[in-house]
Protein backbone atom coordinates (compact mmCIF):
# COMPACT_ATOMS: atom_id res chain seq x y z
CA UNK A 1 0.00 0.00 0.00
CA UNK A 2 1.05 3.30 -1.23
CA UNK A 3 1.57 6.28 1.56
CA UNK A 4 -0.96 9.42 0.88
CA UNK A 5 0.33 12.95 -0.37
CA UNK A 6 -1.78 13.75 3.00
CA UNK A 7 0.00 11.88 5.43
CA UNK A 8 2.85 13.39 4.00
CA UNK A 9 1.83 17.10 4.06
CA UNK A 10 0.97 16.22 7.78
CA UNK A 11 4.46 15.09 8.88
CA UNK A 12 5.60 17.85 6.71
CA UNK A 13 3.87 20.38 8.87
CA UNK A 14 4.58 18.37 12.13
CA UNK A 15 8.66 19.12 10.89
CA UNK A 16 8.01 22.70 9.47
CA UNK A 17 10.13 24.72 12.61
CA UNK A 18 13.48 22.54 11.24
CA UNK A 19 15.15 23.87 8.61
CA UNK A 20 15.87 21.96 5.48
CA UNK A 21 13.48 19.25 5.78
CA UNK A 22 13.13 17.30 1.96
CA UNK A 23 11.77 14.47 1.00
CA UNK A 24 12.01 11.96 -2.75
CA UNK A 25 9.25 10.11 -3.74
CA UNK A 26 10.33 6.23 -4.11
CA UNK A 27 7.73 3.53 -5.40
CA UNK A 28 4.94 5.15 -3.75
CA UNK A 29 5.98 6.51 -0.92
CA UNK A 30 8.31 9.13 0.34
CA UNK A 31 12.22 9.29 1.89
CA UNK A 32 13.20 11.61 4.15
CA UNK A 33 16.25 14.11 4.47
CA UNK A 34 17.13 16.32 7.19
CA UNK A 35 19.78 18.53 6.43
CA UNK A 36 20.50 16.30 3.44
CA UNK A 37 20.86 13.25 5.12
CA UNK A 38 18.47 10.47 5.18
CA UNK A 39 16.41 10.54 8.24
CA UNK A 40 13.78 7.77 7.84
CA UNK A 41 11.09 7.53 5.44
CA UNK A 42 6.92 7.53 5.11
CA UNK A 43 5.97 4.23 3.96
CA UNK A 44 2.29 2.88 4.67
CA UNK A 45 1.01 5.82 6.24
CA UNK A 46 4.35 5.50 8.98
CA UNK A 47 6.37 7.77 9.81
CA UNK A 48 9.75 4.85 10.45
CA UNK A 49 13.34 6.41 11.28
CA UNK A 50 16.68 4.78 11.47
CA UNK A 51 17.56 3.27 14.29
CA UNK A 52 20.16 5.59 15.88
CA UNK A 53 21.37 5.19 19.30
CA UNK A 54 19.60 8.82 20.16
CA UNK A 55 15.81 8.03 18.32
CA UNK A 56 15.79 4.54 20.58
CA UNK A 57 16.75 6.34 23.68
CA UNK A 58 14.05 9.47 23.11
CA UNK A 59 12.06 6.51 22.23
CA UNK A 60 12.22 3.90 24.89
CA UNK A 61 9.32 1.68 24.03
CA UNK A 62 9.81 1.99 20.37
CA UNK A 63 8.60 -0.78 17.79
CA UNK A 64 10.81 -2.02 15.03
CA UNK A 65 9.36 -2.25 11.79
CA UNK A 66 10.10 -3.43 7.96
CA UNK A 67 9.33 -0.34 6.34
CA UNK A 68 8.86 -3.07 2.94
CA UNK A 69 9.69 -6.34 2.24
CA UNK A 70 13.83 -6.95 2.46
CA UNK A 71 14.71 -3.84 3.78
CA UNK A 72 16.33 -3.31 7.43
CA UNK A 73 14.14 -2.60 10.51
CA UNK A 74 13.33 0.93 11.41
CA UNK A 75 11.89 2.49 14.40
CA UNK A 76 8.01 3.72 14.08
CA UNK A 77 7.08 6.98 15.52
CA UNK A 78 4.08 7.01 16.97
CA UNK A 79 4.39 10.61 18.62
CA UNK A 80 3.74 11.91 15.27
CA UNK A 81 1.10 14.86 16.87
CA UNK A 82 3.80 16.43 18.91
CA UNK A 83 6.20 18.60 16.92
CA UNK A 84 8.07 19.93 19.81
CA UNK A 85 9.26 15.94 20.27
CA UNK A 86 9.82 15.36 16.30
CA UNK A 87 12.01 18.15 16.23
CA UNK A 88 13.85 17.14 18.95
CA UNK A 89 14.06 13.70 17.86
CA UNK A 90 15.54 15.04 14.61
CA UNK A 91 17.91 17.30 16.20
CA UNK A 92 19.62 14.40 18.65
CA UNK A 93 19.57 12.43 15.41
CA UNK A 94 21.22 14.17 12.92
CA UNK A 95 25.20 13.98 14.35
CA UNK A 96 24.57 10.10 14.29
CA UNK A 97 22.85 9.83 10.54
CA UNK A 98 25.57 8.68 8.08
CA UNK A 99 26.57 11.64 5.50
CA UNK A 100 25.10 11.25 2.45
CA UNK A 101 26.91 8.89 -0.28
CA UNK A 102 28.71 10.96 -2.83
CA UNK A 103 27.35 10.43 -6.35
CA UNK A 104 29.55 8.75 -9.27
CA UNK A 105 30.31 11.12 -12.32
CA UNK A 106 30.19 9.59 -15.36
CA UNK A 107 32.86 9.86 -17.90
Amino acid sequence: MASSKDYLAFVLEQLSDLDDISYRAMMGEYILYFRGKIVGGIYDNRLLVKPVPSAISLMPTVSYELPYDGAKEMLLVDDIDNKAFLRNLFLSMYDELPAPKKKRTTK
